[in-house]
């Protein structure tokens, strides 16, 4: 029997941590093997704070990620994992020097830069709050204000996609397809979004329901979960993509992220084309 080994990772930001966080889950899935113990620090912006920080690190040695662009607390985290003789690392320095290097110039060394205010963070809130009011067939009567719609069975992982795509800034909406239950009418007439059919295997769709009802409570004897019906819920909306031409993903083995991921190409694809 293999033993996971566990080791202490430091997880170190001058901002919110959202970066350095997704880059090391991303580096440490790569090691089935290793379970990291995390310890985040983030808006670690004067020296107390770093103190404080420094004194975990040493009383948990492990592996220090870090990113920081003031320079004087930066060396005395460097120098301090020196001294303990532990690994740490900045994980958006190779991006940034290969950045400056290609630019010519030097970075603003403004910690948490990507959260300013601006014009393209007002933009996202936006579409969050388009996708929410949007979500699962609610519909005004502007569909057609709409980037992206995500069309699909129940449980086909429409409204966490189109929270990730909000994210994006990209205003999505997303709609159940039930047969025998009618579109909404805007959906016949929006010629302004890209629609995508999102669908699933048969086997897959009724273990994720089962769990869903599981989770509720609910008693799991129901049409909802019933093979046959499902895999009929599933043909019927593929037919109805191939009937207006709509792109269709699999989402069977897909995370949210690669499915946001797979959509995506498929709109810029399509903004190119214009």
């Amino acid at each position: 029997m293999n033993t996971k080994r566990v080791f202490h990772l430091h997880l170190v930001s001058d901002a919110t941590g959202e970066t350095l966080n997704m880059v090391a889950r991303a580096a440490c899935a790569q090691y089935e093997d290793a379970r990291p113990i995390e310890h985040v620090y983030a808006l670690v912006r004067g020296p107390k704070q770093l103190e404080r920080v420094l004194g975990e690190i040493e009383n948990a040695p492990g592996i220090v990620m870090f990113t920081m662009v003031n320079d004087e607390l930066r060396s005395r985290l460097e120098k301090r994992c020196a001294e303990l003789q532990t690994p740490c690392i900045s994980v958006l320095d190779p991006a940034m020097l290969a950045l400056g290097k290609y630019l010519g110039k030097e970075s603003s060394h403004k910690p948490g830069s990507q959260h300013i205010m601006d014009a393209e963070y007002f933009d996202r809130i936006a579409a969050l709050n388009y996708t929410m009011a949007h979500d699962d067939g609610q519909s005004g009567g502007d569909l057609d204000d709409a980037d992206i719609i995500l069309l699909g069975v129940s449980r086909t992982s429409k409204t966490p996609t189109c929270i990730y795509l909000a994210n994006r800034g990209i205003k999505a909406a997303n709609i159940p397809i039930v047969p025998n239950a009618p579109l909404p009418p805007d959906l016949e007439t929006a010629q302004k979004p890209l629609i995508v059919g999102l669908t699933t295997s048969p086997d897959r769709l009724v273990q994720i329901r089962k769990n869903r009802l599981l989770s509720l409570h609910e008693n799991t004897d129901t049409d909802y979960v019933a093979p046959d019906v499902v895999a009929d819920e599933i043909a019927f909306a593929r037919k109805l993509f191939a009937r207006n031409g709509w792109p269709v993903i699999d989402v069977t083995r897909r995370s949210i992220e690669e499915t946001a991921a797979a959509v995506l190409n498929l709109y810029n694809e399509r903004q190119r084309a214009v």
